[in-house]
C-alpha cells in the first residue's frame, strides 16, 4: 500500500524523511520570518530583520538555509486571469483506468502537456486526479474538453465542476 501511495504522491522514503529533518530545523524565529514573507514576498531582508528583531546578516542566513533546504521554494507574483481574458475556471475530477500498470504515469505525462490545466494533484480515495483548467469562455472551455481532455489516456470516469465565486484563496500557511 506504502509503495502504490509513495507513486501516487511522486515521493520516497528518502524524500519523506529529509522533509521531516528540515521540519526539525525550522524554528520560531524561522517561522516569525516566514510569516512576513507571507504578507509580502518583496520586502526587503533589512525590513524582515527589524520586524523579526534580527541583524539583517542574520535574517538574511536564516532565508538563505530555508531556500536551500526547500521550505523557501521562490518568491512568486500573482496574475489576475480574468484580466487577461480567461473568464472560466474548472475544476475536473478524474478517476483512471488502472488495470494497466503505467496508467498513472502516461496520463500524467499527457496531462502536463496540455497548456490550459494549470494544477494536477493526485488524490487517494475514490477520484484519482484533480486539474484545474483555465478558458477564456464556454466554447474555448468545450474545446479545450473536447480536443485535449478527452484525449487524454486511461480516463474512467471524469467529472467537471465550474467556479462560480472564490470566496476565500490563500496561499498562506499559519507557521
Amino acid at each position: 500500500m506504502f509503495a502504490y501511495f509513495a507513486a501516487l504522491c511522486e515521493i520516497t522514503f528518502a524524500e519523506s524523511k529529509k522533509y521531516e529533518n528540515i521540519m526539525r530545523d525550522v524554528d520560531d524565529m524561522d517561522r516569525k520570518i516566514l510569516r512576513l514573507l507571507q504578507q509580502d514576498e518583496g520586502m526587503a531582508v533589512a525590513d524582515i530583520a527589524m520586524e523579526a528583531g534580527l541583524s539583517a546578516g542574520a535574517c538574511w542566513r536564516r532565508i538563505d538555509r530555508m531556500e536551500r533546504d526547500g521550505v523557501i521554494e521562490g518568491r512568486r507574483i500573482e496574475i489576475d486571469y480574468r484580466a487577461l481574458g480567461y473568464e472560466v475556471q474548472v475544476f475536473l475530477r478524474v478517476t483512471l483506468d488502472k488495470t494497466m500498470t503505467s496508467a498513472f504515469d502516461e496520463f500524467l505525462r499527457a496531462a502536463r502537456e496540455v497548456p490550459e490545466i494549470d494544477d494536477i494533484q493526485t488524490l487517494l480515495g475514490r477520484v484519482d486526479i484533480r486539474m484545474d483548467v483555465r478558458a477564456r469562455n464556454l466554447a474555448h472551455y468545450q474545446e479545450i474538453y473536447r480536443d485535449r481532455i478527452l484525449s487524454l489516456p486511461h480516463i474512467s470516469e471524469i467529472e467537471a465542476l465550474m467556479l462560480v465565486s472564490e470566496l476565500k484563496n490563500t496561499d498562506w500557511l499559519g507557521v
